[in-house]
């Protein structure tokens, strides 16, 4: 792998795995459209998580104070059982509750996944598909904010996450979905969304990167990587940044319309048998 496609790599995942438009499904794409697929299939997919610690580092320093905070009230909520319970602890650990449906999905279902999705053709439809579910559910008039996060409603957002091991459904556009089909305004649901992708990155890195160094790092893989974390570290500040402004003011429409013409260019593509 060369350091020019680690960089496109890099900001492919940077941009994509905050906005809800699909990182997994762009990396699957951007490989098929350039040709870059002389990598094994497992070589690939760490390098691709490795790419996801960038965006990691990304949230954890962006959203530093609100998780300095949520850290301290949620191991006092441990040892402090007084009434009413710290809305910062219980979000905490709501949070923590959240990563569970797709923690558990992903350890059950990781080979048929590997195996079965991940198709140009199934990525392109599930671009327009949920796609076109985050704008029905962003019609909502939802204004419940971050603060109003229940039990019920971490185990819904959750439950919608497994949904994005499949490529080209989007861990943020379908954690955006349920969240505004359940009543949150578009920020509380970007910021629930960006914070729940941190125990699910983490896993996914100690996971398969360290998997990946426990066995060696291939020839030529190394500085590549850290080009590419570091690209996708910098395109994901960017990302997170622009995704808050952009719902501040208006909808998630423009990022629909771009997943369904992506979604049929794609389709059109695979089905001429031009790729």
């Amino acid at each position: 792998m060369s350091v020019l496609q680690a960089i496109v790599l890099g900001l492919i995942q940077g941009f994509s795995e905050f906005l809800p438009i699909s990182s997994s499904g762009h990396l699957v794409l951007a490989r098929w459209f350039f040709g870059w697929e002389e990598q094994p299939a497992d070589i690939d997919k760490a390098f691709d998580v490795a790419l996801h610690f960038g965006t990691f580092v990304a949230v954890v320093l962006y959203f530093r104070h609100d998780l300095v905070r949520y850290v301290r009230e949620g191991v006092r909520l441990i040892w402090n059982r007084e009434k009413p319970i710290d809305p910062d602890g219980r979000i905490a650990w709501l949070l923590v509750v959240a990563t569970i449906p797709a923690a558990v999905v992903g350890a059950l279902f990781e080979d048929v996944i590997d195996e079965r999705l991940g198709t140009p053709t199934i990525i392109g439809i599930s671009l327009i598909v949920f796609g076109l579910l985050l704008w029905w559910a962003d019609r909502s008039t939802g204004r419940r904010p971050l603060t109003d996060l229940r039990t019920r409603d971490a185990l819904i957002v959750g439950g919608a996450q497994a949904l994005a091991l499949n490529p080209g459904t989007s861990r943020s556009g379908i954690t955006m979905t349920a969240g505004r089909m359940i009543g949150f305004d578009r920020e509380a649901t970007v910021r629930l969304s960006f914070l729940m992708s941190l125990p699910v990155i983490a896993g996914a890195v100690v996971f398969k990167v360290g998997g990946l160094f426990v066995d060696g790092v291939p020839d030529g893989l190394l500085t590549p990587m850290i080009v590419g974390v570091i690209t996708s570290f910098l395109a994901g500040w960017v990302a997170i940044w622009g995704t808050l402004q952009i719902v501040r003011t208006r909808s998630f429409t423009p990022f629909v319309v771009y997943r369904v013409a992506l979604g049929v260019l794609v389709l059109v593509v695979a089905g001429a048998g031009w790729r």
